[in-house]
């Protein structure tokens, strides 16, 4: 079932917001500084491409000193928006039945863009 609910998850619009999180990841990744954030722009295109079935959970460092720092510029640089978005698709989504399991992968998704310095996707 996950299979399928992937599949349709990558078809409306999965592969699209994948592909615009790994061009956010390329342009982060020009700089020296926006490394760290390139890579968890990839954190979270690994998980739009396909979140039936991933768990995202905390690193061993996730309480550390330089992820907190890390999250905190991470949310004023731009997570904060992110983590709206996918708020919202996932309100929008669980207006409906059927739209309520993509609704909690766009609330999933939501968690993993506010904080993502010190998580991990398994």
């Amino acid at each position: 079932m996950k299979f399928l609910e992937n599949i349709i998850w990558l078809v409306c619009g999965g592969l699209v917001t994948c592909i615009e999180y790994l061009l956010a990841s390329i342009l982060l990744m020009i700089t020296i500084i926006g490394i760290p954030f390139g890579l968890q722009t990839i954190k979270l295109a690994l998980l739009a491409l396909w979140p039936f079935g991933s768990k995202v959970e905390d690193s061993g460092n996730a309480g550390g000193c330089i992820s907190l720092i890390m999250n905190i510029i991470w949310i004023f640089i731009g997570g904060i928006w992110i983590c709206l978005t996918h708020l919202v698709f996932g309100l929008l989504l669980c207006l409906t039945i059927i739209g309520i399991p993509f609704g909690r992968q766009h609330f999933k998704m939501a968690a993993l863009a506010l904080s993502p310095f010190g998580k991990r996707i398994s």
